[in-house]
């Protein structure tokens, strides 16, 4: 079972489960207006069985997981803008701390306990300076976002401590796709870049290109996700490509990808700076190499090439 499965990661989950010959259950708010046009996309809208569950909603939760009885349950779901998260909080926080809550607190009144992934964030280490984050680096988030993503993973941490729950968290860095909606910088640049290239006199106006980012490839952080659900322990894994690069750089290399000059085409922009922000993201994914050999195979300058390939 996934929840959020019409969204980015749920969409390439979905498919490599499929693949391995998974059925798949999805969960929505609403199933019967779910917009699953990434479902469709890839040909699997009718082999995914999606159901209606508000993750608010304890008692609903408790009979989606007893009617469909899923071995596995991936929780992808909630509010993924950390600028949003500044002006929806409360949403954020229910959505995705509350909604985490409940479905740990299912699984474990289950006669069959599921296998649990919780979708943690990079986001919750805050700046990580020239240190890269591991698995052991402490969280300091710096948004409502990532405060809410850090109190799912320690609920995460105690059902499976206290309860013997078999839970675990994915702490995903920047994981990039053609799926991405333009809320999303690296989208956001790949389309503006397009529209310049095709003769729009618009600039792309930008918060600050200094910040430093890991960029992977979406769908092969899934196949990491699938990997940690395979363990015979469950345990939290970063995963990440191990390479940072600058917003500036990744800007530039997708105007090149359009045979643009980044330089001639945008603008920095001060309201659109966040109340905190995050500077340096920096990640050493050495355990999810050593633990479940698993390596992004994926850089960010593949990552923009892949994304203005698809929107092209």
């Amino acid at each position: 079972m996934i929840c959020g499965a019409t969204g980015q990661d749920g969409a390439y989950l979905s498919q490599l489960l499929l693949g391995k010959g998974y059925d798949v259950v999805g969960t929505s708010r609403d199933a019967s207006m779910a917009p699953a046009d990434n479902l469709k996309n890839f040909g699997i809208r009718d082999k995914v069985h999606l159901v209606s569950m508000e993750p608010h909603d304890f008692r609903r939760v408790l009979q989606v997981l007893k009617q469909e009885a899923p071995d596995e349950v991936c929780n992808l779901a909630g509010q993924s803008s950390v600028a949003l998260s500044f002006e929806q909080p409360m949403e954020t926080l229910e959505s995705i701390s509350l909604a985490t809550l409940n479905l740990l607190e299912a699984i474990r009144s289950l006669a069959k306990p599921a296998q649990f992934y919780n979708a943690c964030s990079s986001e919750c280490f805050g700046n990580t300076g020239n240190l890269p984050a591991d698995e052991s680096m402490p969280f300091r988030p710096r948004s409502p976002y990532a405060v809410a993503k850090a109190a799912a993973f320690w609920q995460v941490v105690n059902y499976r401590e206290a309860y013997g729950v078999y839970a675990c968290s994915g702490i995903l860095f920047n994981h990039e796709s053609p799926l991405r909606p333009e809320r999303f910088v690296t989208q956001k640049i790949i389309r503006a870049a397009r529209r310049i290239a095709k003769g729009s006199k618009e600039k792309l106006s930008l918060r600050n290109i200094a910040i430093i980012r890991d960029w992977g490839w979406a769908p092969e952080y899934m196949d990491a996700v699938w990997r940690m659900l395979q363990q015979e322990k469950p345990d939290d894994f970063l995963i990440a490509t191990g390479e940072s690069k600058s917003l500036e750089d990744m800007t530039a290399a997708a105007y090149s990808a359009f045979g643009l000059d980044r330089r001639e085409h945008l603008t920095a922009d001060e309201s659109l700076l966040l109340p905190t922000d995050i500077l340096v993201g920096r990640a050493n994914p050495a355990k999810a190499r050593e633990r479940l050999g698993w390596t992004a195979r994926y850089r960010m300058r593949n990552v923009v090439r892949l994304m203005a390939q698809a929107c092209a």
